[in-house]
């Protein structure tokens, strides 16, 4: 009898996980309408902010809590996507313009974990991406996001993030793509954060003359319940 009491427990316990899926799908659906998201990032739960730029609104944009935009939390489920079969606690990463919600996660990820910009305060190395320090094959993860479109010589940064990348090393180096093809510009661009070009879609391209695989990803590669659309 005490058997068929353990079984009908297990039974019970698993039908009530079940409903406890299905609510939580529900009500997820439900709170969806009224905008609500979650942050991958810091695992906030509610409504995102919207943000007026020079180009135009962004709703549903910036979390709450942490702060992270749209390309943050793509980037962030990117990242946890590409190291899926990796382990952290055994490789040397190099941040380039740290975001500090980031940062914070890094930090603590990686055995080794290393920031750098040419302008920023509070990082580790002031570095020209052009004209690396580093010695060669020195990084297992590179990541440098929405910072090639502010470098002319964007091909010397590439050349150099492959130098300083270890042999099966990852970069994860996303720009902003706006349109089919690259527009090139002839100075910094003022309304566009002085952007020196507007990349399109053939953009990545330029990553196959330095890259063995060059994998990309999009917003509706992932769930939409976290928001990743301008």
């Amino acid at each position: 009898m005490s058997k068929l009491r353990k079984v009908v427990k297990h039974i019970v316990l698993a039908a009530n996980k079940i409903l406890y899926l299905r609510i939580s799908s529900s009500l997820f659906r439900l709170f969806k309408v009224q905008n609500c998201y979650i942050c991958p990032i810091c695992n906030y739960y509610g409504r995102f902010k919207s943000l007026r730029a020079e180009t135009g609104e962004r709703k549903k944009a910036k979390c709450t809590k942490c702060g992270s935009l749209e390309r943050h939390r793509l980037q962030y489920l990117v990242f946890k996507e590409i190291t899926t079969d990796k382990n952290p606690n055994n490789m040397k990463m190099l941040h380039f313009a740290p975001e500090d919600f980031l940062r914070n996660i890094f930090k603590h990820m990686f055995k080794e974990y290393l920031t750098a910009d040419l302008n920023m305060e509070n990082v580790d190395y002031k570095e020209d991406l052009t004209k690396l320090s580093f010695s060669d094959n020195c990084f297992d993860f590179i990541y440098a996001s929405h910072v090639l479109e502010h470098i002319k010589e964007d091909l010397s940064a590439l050349s150099e993030i492959k130098r300083i990348l270890k042999p099966n090393g990852i970069a994860l180096i996303p720009v902003p793509i706006i349109g089919k093809n690259t527009i090139e510009y002839s100075e910094p661009n003022p309304h566009e954060c002085y952007h020196v070009r507007c990349p399109g879609e053939d953009y990545y391209d330029k990553y196959k003359g330095f890259f063995t695989t060059v994998k990309l990803y999009k917003s509706s590669d992932f769930d939409e319940k976290y928001q990743l659309y301008i």
